[in-house]
């Protein structure tokens, strides 16, 4: 058993109190060990791999805390592409750095995102055109339930835009409660070292190439990085504006209908079709006449928002704080809140709930966080 270290210096946002208690798994085996010892009991427990995506509150956390730090990456080549079995303690940028050293494509664009490999799925992270559902093949889980061992194809994970049924929703539990062990990506071996289509306009405008071009897996990762630089969203440590969680807020997803009321200028990103099928109920004792349909509400496309707009068009600019306050809007993106200097929880929350506050007044749309809140409340 580890020293309990306080989660302000394990995760990027650098907020957080220490645990009762806390365990360092460095290789799987011993990951299930003090998995199944832990759940034998009625102690609370987590597990925590790079803290890029977690705020937890200051007065410490109940419990035991497992450090994920096991590594390992395998190459298995199968007949639909070569699979990557990967640890969940690994680094998922030295990963990406792997991928494209090895000339194998599908997570270049994926290039300085924070955290560990198993935290991945969870998440379903995803940025410039490119998201880990497309790439996933399975996972490796220890279920809580049953304490079982077992590899889950991608397709079992209810993967979405930033969730999947293994995460925990600002407090509300997962739907399966599990652990990832290890991560299996399908990925494309590329013969010419180039990536998979640019699909994201910003990305392929860095590039000065067009959307659909192929470019040199190495040439993406450099871009995706400059433009990640640009936002703050690489962590530095002489850099405040870089400790953060990433993008606090998830682009929020509503009914074409409430984006109604929006400026014309409000970004918006239609999501699938509309079905307008209906169903047609025969009058009992005849096959001939077809009554109408149940009254219904009127099927609604899906619209994703930019949650980055809605805030700064809620009048909060970037580099802003509450008075007081030692947590602050990121100078370089909107998305992000960020510690200016021994920031506590409570500082960032606060934070969180006025942004929320101010997008609700202004639009009548609640954003949702996307970090895992540990005895946080927004």
């Amino acid at each position: 058993m580890a020293e309990p270290t306080p989660l302000a210096e394990l995760t990027t946002l650098g907020v957080g109190g220490a645990p009762e208690r806390m365990l360092v798994a460095t290789d799987p085996d011993e990951l299930v060990d003090q998995l199944t010892e832990l759940w034998q009991g009625d102690d609370p427990w987590m597990v925590l791999g790079g803290g890029s995506n977690t705020v937890a509150a200051d007065a410490g956390i109940e419990g035991t805390v497992v450090l994920v730090r096991t590594r390992g990456i395998e190459r298995i080549t199968t007949d639909a592409g070569v699979v990557l079995r990967v640890q969940a303690g690994e680094t998922w940028d030295d990963l990406v750095a792997y991928a494209i050293e090895n000339n194998l494509a599908g997570i270049e664009a994926l290039s300085g995102i924070p955290g560990s490999v198993g935290a991945a799925p969870i998440q379903n992270i995803g940025a410039y055109g490119q998201e880990l559902s497309s790439v996933l093949f399975g996972v490796e889980l220890l279920d809580y339930e049953t304490g079982e061992r077992t590899h889950v194809p991608a397709s079992a994970l209810g993967l979405g835009y930033r969730t999947s049924v293994l995460k925990r929703h600002g407090g509300v539990d997962a739907d399966r409660e599990a652990v990832v062990l290890s991560v299996d990506l399908l990925l494309t071996e590329s013969a010419d070292g180039r990536g998979l289509p640019i699909a994201y306009a910003q990305l392929a405008k860095a590039l000065d190439v067009d959307l659909g071009d192929r470019v040199e897996l190495a040439r993406t990762r450099d871009a995706v990085l400059a433009l990640r630089r640009s936002k703050g969203m690489v962590l530095d440590a002489a850099d405040r504006d870089t400790w953060s969680a990433g993008s606090f807020f998830t682009n929020p997803i509503v009914a074409e209908s409430a984006t109604h009321a929006l400026p014309t200028d409000a970004p918006r990103w239609p999501l699938g079709d509309v079905d307008e099928s209906a169903t047609v109920i025969p009058l009992d004792g005849s096959s001939d006449v077809i009554a109408p349909p149940p009254i219904t509400a009127a099927p609604q496309r899906q619209v994703k928002l930019s949650a980055a707009w809605l805030i700064e068009h809620a009048s909060i600019s970037r580099g802003f704080h509450l008075p007081g306050s030692r947590a602050a809007i990121s100078s370089k993106h909107t998305l992000a809140l960020t510690n200016q200097g021994n920031a506590r929880a409570d500082d960032i929350a606060a934070l969180a709930r006025f942004v929320q506050a101010r997008v609700q007044s202004e639009f009548g749309i609640t954003l949702q966080p996307e970090p895992v809140l540990i005895d946080v409340e927004l």
